[in-house]
């Protein structure tokens, strides 16, 4: 099984991870999204496309980027079938819903809760999710966009994430204390804050989700788009 070595932040809700070979785009928003630094809007490779839900910062760009790439994509049954009709394959195509997992390329990917909204082109599709991507050592946790809420306690009893990506912008999804919280409760030791910065809503400093991990006794650090970071 592949062992995650790094990961890149993207920019807004972007996240790659790396595993030996393998590249793993989460919700990947790259030529539209004015955070993404140029030398990252068109990648050599994508082996493995997860999305958290429909918007067009987390998805719209993944039907096109799936197709370019032959890789799978795992999104709810839903939005994966709303991609196969903007043109990605159907056999690449990983439909999967909340609570339910898929071992694809070695790693295991499962949909967690989420509280937001979802839809794709104006369409509805599926329910808003996170995500657990796990290698052979550990797990990853990316919330998608979410409020905060309790449950991410079961998130850390069932997964036990290691390494978590929190959207802290405010205004659309958790604030970079509740965002904090939710950490807190996920038990990661490594905690990043995304979906922050790209518009004038959320345009939070983001040290404040570092200085409330860390009067919590998490490690955070916030990342510049383009940065890469190690999560062994």
């Amino acid at each position: 099984m592949p062992v995650f070595t790094h990961a890149t932040y993207v920019g807004h809700a972007t996240v790659f991870l790396h595993a030996e070979d393998l590249l793993v785009a989460i919700d990947p928003w790259l030529e539209g999204n004015p955070a993404c630094p140029d030398h990252l809007k068109n990648p050599d490779k994508i082996d493995l496309i997860v999305l958290t839900h429909g918007h067009g910062d987390h998805a719209g760009e993944a039907a096109k980027l799936g197709a370019r790439h032959g890789c799978p994509v795992v999104a709810t049954f839903e939005l994966a079938n709303l991609l196969v009709e903007d043109g990605l394959p159907k056999e690449q195509a990983v439909t999967l819903n909340k609570g339910g997992g898929v071992d694809v390329l070695g790693l295991r990917v499962t949909l967690t809760q989420a509280f937001h909204s979802s839809s794709y082109n104006g369409k509805y599709a599926g329910e808003p999710c996170g995500c657990i991507v796990r290698d052979d050592e550990k797990a990853v946790y990316h919330t998608g966009d979410t409020c905060f809420f309790s449950d991410i306690t079961l998130i850390y009893e069932t997964h036990h994430p290691k390494v978590g990506f929190f959207c802290a912008g405010d205004h659309f999804t958790m604030g970079p204390e509740e965002a904090a919280r939710a950490a807190h409760l996920s038990g990661v030791a490594h905690a990043f804050p995304i979906h922050h910065g790209t518009f004038p809503p959320i345009a939070i400093d983001p040290n404040r989700f570092v200085r409330a991990c860390e009067s919590k006794g998490i490690h955070a650090t916030a990342p510049q788009p383009g940065d890469k970071f190690a999560i062994g």
